[in-house]
């Protein structure tokens, strides 16, 4: 795996541990984009909208579309991916609480 995949891996988790903590399991692509560059996650719009597309293929996101702006809402088997419950590749696991 290279370094890339890594920070694709590392970023789709922070996704999803970010829907975590919302109230509702949603936020904006906008508010996703800004509480990535807070985790070392400087990407483009453009990325956002690819991890969140990505995201939703593999059933851990629903998506819609208001005024053209995607709204994720993090779905069951994607917080439990987050939670680290359950491994899907593409995603990294979160390390254990200690």
């Amino acid at each position: 795996m290279n370094f890339s995949e890594r920070i694709a891996q590392d970023r789709r988790l922070v996704i999803l541990r970010l829907l975590e903590r919302t109230p509702g399991y949603s936020a904006n692509e906008s508010l996703l984009d800004l509480a990535l560059e807070d985790f070392g996650h400087r990407t483009s719009r453009d990325q956002v909208r690819a991890d969140l597309a990505w995201l939703a293929e593999q059933q851990l996101i629903a998506t819609e579309e208001i005024g053209g702006i995607t709204i994720a809402i993090a779905t069951r088997r994607g917080l439990d991916v987050a939670r680290g419950k359950a491994i899907v590749p593409g995603v990294r696991r979160p390390a254990p609480k200690q």
